[in-house]
């Protein structure tokens, strides 16, 4: 982008505010905050520990979770294999304890199912509301309603194994607002998810950013 002569101050200002806007250093906001006082109070907010699944670690459910995510690593499936890692047996990707909690329990109501009855134009995400769920974090009340996500990360300590039985706790470990350049407002979510086994050994942590604009 040519310079502009100094003379010609519409087209200098516009050149300004440009070059501020690239870098960050302008923003067009309505002055409103959505990070309010009642959203503030649930940084920190810790879910109960719970049992994630049913059925803990099982082979077929750690077969299909393999073929789903195409590592055929045999340390996976392979118990022979196995014994000669430095694991000595069979365990599971640090990911996977991650997922036990998706799986319905006999009879209950599907959350996904449950969402778009609420909302036909649910996304399948922002509709489900799981608030009322044993061990589940307070629901964020807030206008910003399009949920994004914003990244995850998983800190390993431990793998798990077959027959483990899996508990998560989850924590609101912090919420932050920001603009962005087209003036708009987002929350940005920070929730941590403790794995442990059935002698409360931690396995991982699973850290998750979830955008609401």
């Amino acid at each position: 982008m040519p310079k502009p002569n100094n003379d010609d101050l519409p087209v200098a200002w516009i050149y300004a505010a440009a070059v501020k806007r690239l870098k960050g250093g302008i923003f067009m906001s309505c002055g409103k905050t959505y990070l309010t006082d009642e959203i503030k109070s649930l940084i920190g907010a810790t879910g109960e520990r719970m049992e994630a699944s049913l059925w803990g670690i099982e082979k077929e459910g750690l077969r299909r979770f393999t073929q789903a995510i195409m590592d055929p690593d045999p340390r996976y499936w392979d118990e022979e294999f196995a014994k000669t890692t430095r694991f000595g047996k069979v365990t599971t990707p640090a990911i996977y304890v991650s997922y036990l909690n998706r799986k319905t329990e006999p009879m209950a109501d599907d959350p996904i199912t449950r969402a778009f009855e609420l909302d036909p134009e649910s996304d399948g995400i922002s509709g489900m509301d799981e608030s009322d769920r044993e061990g589940a974090l307070p629901r964020i009340n807030s206008e910003l309603r399009r949920v994004l996500n914003g990244g995850n990360e998983i800190e390993v300590y431990q793998y798990p194994t077959q027959g483990d039985r899996i508990f998560s706790q989850a924590k609101i470990s912090d919420i932050r607002e920001r603009t962005t350049r087209d003036g708009s407002h987002m929350l940005i979510i920070i929730t941590e998810n403790t794995y442990t086994n059935q002698d409360n050994e931690l396995l991982c942590i699973l850290r998750s950013v979830t955008l609401r604009r």
